[in-house]
This record gives C-alpha cells, structure tokens and sequence, in this order.
C-alpha cells in the first residue's frame, strides 16, 4: 500500500504563523505512514485582502515559503505538493498561483500554475480571483512510485476537459480553498464525478473554516477511490486526512468496467 495525506488548514494573512501550522500538521501527516502529503490552496497566505499575496511572491527556486517546503520534504522524507504559493508574474500586481512538488531528497519535481481562475458574485458575496492572477497555460503532473499524479487546483475541478487532458493517472491531487457556499452545494460531487469519469484516487486539500480576513472555507479534506467512494474525509478545522493507494484495486476497476478504453473522443 502506497498511504497518501492531505492536509486541511485555516489559513491567515501570516505567513510566518501558516508555516508554523504546516510544519506541524505536515509532521503529524508524515506520522501517518504517508509517503506523499498535499497542502491546501493559499495555505502559506490568506490575506486580508486578494492583493496582499502579491508582497510576498517568490521568484521560482528562491524564497523562504519555497525553502520550507523542500526542507519538510527532505526532513520527512516524502513527496510534497505544496498547496499553492505565490510567484512572481511578470505582470505589475499579479502573481502566479502555483502549486510546486518536491521529491522526499527536497529537489524540485513539478509545478502547476493554475489555469482557471475563480470567478463568483451572490449578494455579497463576491471573487475574481483574475484581478490578481495571471492564469497558467500548461497541464501538470509528475510520476511518483505508484504512478502518474495528475496537479488541480480548486476551481479547475469544475472544467473536466483538464483532467482528460493529464493523461491516465492513478492519484489527481485538488489543494482548493473552496468557499462555503459553493462547496455546500458542488465539492463533494465533483471531487467523486472526476474520481469516477477518469478511475483513480483523487485527494483534495482543503481550507476549513472562518479565517481572520472573514472568509469561511468549506473544508471536507477528502480520499475519494476510483469507484468513487469516500475513504476519509475531515469535515471542517485544522487537520489531516489520510489513506492509501492500492494499484490493484485501481486495476481491478479499469479492468471490470474499461471506461477509459472505450472513448472515442
């Protein structure tokens, strides 16, 4: 078995006191057994404002958020796909919002910059996270032992033409920060449709709860199986979800009902 952890965070606009929380519920996840760990979205920043992550953007390969994270990878020894952080865009006031993947010596083994960028307005309830981000343009993923991992990030989970596009994978990862309100009604369906539409294990790393700038977070950190089952699930606070990849039974699903081998598309 193969046991992955995804852990679930409150976020603030502390970047000292998230690194504080991810260095011990990384810890606490590492205990678990787990050979690979996902952060949630915007774990090391949840400002006060959206524009409050841009004073912190790093420049690829440089920075004390990218410092600590290859550090947890190497001091515990596991894959690391850290969430999203900031990096730099190019482009005055805006950043990449970047999911980066350390290997367990610490080295750099992928990256994603998220493509699709939030976008939402309900009474007064309003995001446009394009104000700030400038989106990606590639698909992202890297091979760890057990198999592909296919890289999303929160809103992505609702375009499935990404997740095709990865290729066969035997784990998506989803590092989100989903708001309450449309999470209540959309995260757990989608997370289990792109689990059962593309028949492997999906992990999702979500935000939890109310954080200091008055944003409230869904939560439900989940392992979904490729038959779409629920096999560990956080519903809301600081925490860690964890479980295990069994290539067999992922096998035994693609082989009794070969989806994926019957698209003509």
């Amino acid at each position: 078995m193969n046991t992955v952890a995804a852990v679930q965070m409150i976020s603030s606009p502390s970047v000292q006191q998230n690194i504080a929380a991810a260095r011990r519920l990384i810890g606490q996840a590492a205990a678990t057994g787990a050979c690979l760990v996902t952060l949630p979205e915007y774990w090391a920043i949840m400002g006060q404002s959206d524009s409050d992550k841009v004073a912190h953007a790093e420049q690829p390969g440089s920075g004390p958020i990218q410092d600590f994270m290859a550090q947890m990878a190497r001091e515990h020894g596991v894959w690391l796909i850290g969430g999203t952080l900031p990096l730099a865009s190019g482009q005055d006031g805006k950043v990449l919002n970047t999911t980066l993947v350390y290997d367990p010596q610490g080295r750099p083994a992928g990256r994603y910059d998220k493509i699709h960028l939030f976008g939402f307005t309900r009474g007064g309830e309003s995001y446009d996270e394009s104000r700030t981000i400038v989106p990606g343009a590639a698909v992202g993923s890297f091979e760890a032992p057990f198999g592909r991992v296919g890289l999303s990030v929160c809103y992505d989970l609702r375009f499935p033409e990404l997740y095709r596009a990865m290729g066969a994978c035997a784990l998506i990862v989803v590092p989100a920060a989903f708001t309450h309100t449309t999470g209540l009604a959309h995260w757990e369906v989608l997370l289990r449709a792109r689990a059962i539409e593309n028949q492997c294990y999906v992990l999702a790393a979500a935000q939890g709860g109310l954080h200091p700038n008055g944003r409230r977070t869904w939560g439900h950190s989940m392992l979904i199986d490729p038959w779409g089952e629920i096999k560990a699930m956080l519903p809301e606070g600081e925490g860690v979800v964890s479980g295990d990849i069994d290539p067999l039974f992922l096998a035994s699903v693609r082989e009794s009902l070969p989806a994926l081998r019957h698209r003509t598309m």
